[in-house]
C-alpha cells in the first residue's frame, strides 16, 4: 500500500488538509494583495490568517512562487477561451461579436481583487500585468483588429497571419481601455457606480464601431 493512500486508494486526511490549507492561503492572498498590494508582506499575511509564517513557505518556496499562484488563480482560471473563437465567427457581425465579448468580459473581471490586483501588478516589476495584457493582444486585440480590415474586404484586407498597423490596433486597445475604465474607477478610485455597466459596455462598443469605421478609412 501507498504511504500516501489508505486501503480504499483515497489520499490520506494529512494530504487533503495540506491541500484545504495551501487553497485557503492563496485566497487569503489574493484578498490581501488586492488590499495591500504586492508590497505587502508574507509576514502579515500569516499574522492575518492566524498561522505561523513558516507554514506559507511549507507550501510556496518563495513570495514570487505564491503570486504566481495567485495570477493563475485570479486571471487564467477566469479567462474563457470561448472568446478567442467568438472574435473569430465571421458568420456574425464584428461588433455584435465585441458587444457580446465585452459584456461577458466585465462580467468575469469586474471584481474588487481581479481589478486591484492587476493595477498593484502593473506599478511593481512582477510582470503579471504585461504577461496578461499579452493575452488581450494577442487573443482579441490583433485578431479583432484583422476582422475589422476583413469586414471592409477589397485590398485593404490582409491575410490572417498578418499583423494590422500600428493604429489600428491602437483604436482597439482604445476600446479595451475604456470598458476597464470603468472598473477602475469603482475599484480603485471609489467612486460609486450610478449605471447600469452591461448598459453602458454596450454602449461603449457601439460608439467605438460609429467612430472607428470613419477613421481607418
Amino acid at each position: 500500500m501507498s504511504d500516501s493512500k489508505t486501503n480504499t486508494g483515497r489520499p490520506r486526511r494529512k494530504n487533503m488538509r495540506a491541500a484545504e490549507r495551501e487553497k485557503l492561503i492563496v485566497e487569503e492572498a489574493v484578498r490581501f494583495f488586492a488590499e495591500s498590494g504586492f508590497e505587502g508582506q508574507t509576514r502579515e499575511l500569516a499574522k492575518r490568517m492566524g498561522i505561523s509564517h513558516a507554514v506559507i513557505y511549507r507550501h510556496f518556496d518563495s513570495k514570487d512562487a505564491l503570486i504566481e499562484r495567485v495570477y493563475d488563480h485570479v486571471y487564467l482560471k477566469r479567462w474563457n477561451p470561448e472568446w478567442e473563437q467568438l472574435i473569430l465567427d465571421r458568420d456574425r457581425p464584428l461588433q455584435e461579436r465585441l458587444t457580446q465579448f465585452y459584456v461577458a468580459y466585465a462580467d468575469r473581471v469586474f471584481d474588487y481583487d481581479w481589478v486591484r490586483i492587476f493595477v498593484s501588478s502593473g506599478l511593481k516589476s512582477y510582470g503579471l500585468t504585461e504577461r496578461y495584457l499579452d493575452i488581450i493582444r494577442t487573443k482579441i486585440i490583433e485578431p479583432a483588429a484583422l476582422e475589422l480590415r476583413e469586414s471592409r474586404g477589397g485590398p485593404e484586407a490582409l491575410p490572417p497571419s498578418d499583423i494590422p498597423p500600428a493604429d489600428e490596433i491602437e483604436l482597439f486597445w482604445g476600446l479595451h481601455g475604456a470598458v476597464f475604465y470603468i472598473a477602475i474607477r469603482k475599484y480603485v478610485y471609489n467612486i460609486p457606480l450610478e449605471i447600469n455597466v452591461e448598459a453602458t459596455v454596450r454602449a461603449t462598443v457601439a460608439n467605438f464601431f460609429e467612430g472607428a469605421l470613419h477613421v481607418t478609412r
